[in-house]
């Protein structure tokens, strides 16, 4: 029975000294004690790069000063247009989703005001519907100016800059990738 005691007292004296040094290292959140950092590894070498071509400088143009405000660059998203094939079953839909009424409404084109932007419908059947079928309009101070810089970035004309009444012209180019710009001149 001695022997046992020694056991005993031997393991009691090992688990006293394991909970002593566990209650010296700091602790997390969960109660468990914090691991020693790693050394930080040391950074590899980089690469030596290939030098590159140089680009063409993109060509712009540069507002008129003749003309106040004049200005090639988007100034803000001002409309969105809905292609639509059925004009009544669209207003029927926007009217009541909308909460309003139109602001414009006629057999070509039915527009609403929401909140200082326009959501526009048009029923024009040369136009697609459905997903791929909203262009945005960028509102711009000189429409020529704007379409004649994206030209020059590399857009092409889908629709060239024509008045569609109340002193507002649109445009439409065409990015490299096929997405429609739609570009929105609104005379004060």
């Amino acid at each position: 029975m001695v022997a046992k005691k020694k056991k005993k007292k031997t393991t009691t004296a090992k688990k006293t000294t394991a909970k002593t040094t566990a209650a010296k290292k700091p602790m997390n959140r969960r109660g468990a004690a914090n691991a020693k950092p790693k050394p930080a590894k040391p950074a590899k070498p980089t690469k030596p790069t290939k030098p590159t071509k140089p680009t063409k400088p993109v060509k712009s143009v540069a507002p008129d000063p003749s003309i106040p405000g004049a200005n090639p660059l988007f100034r803000s998203l001002r409309t969105a247009i809905y292609h639509v094939p059925d004009l009544a079953k669209a207003k029927a839909f926007y009217t009541p989703a909308l909460g309003r009424e139109p602001y414009f409404d006629q057999p070509f084109y039915v527009g609403y005001d929401v909140d200082g932007f326009e959501l526009g419908l048009d029923p024009d059947p040369a136009r697609t519907s459905g997903p791929g079928g909203v262009t945005a309009y960028w509102k711009v101070d000189d429409i020529h100016a704007s379409l004649t810089h994206l030209i020059l970035l590399g857009a092409t004309t889908v629709e060239a800059p024509h008045d569609v009444g109340e002193k507002i012209q649109t445009a439409i180019a065409g990015d490299p990738f096929g997405n429609p710009l739609g570009l929105i001149q609104i005379e004060a």
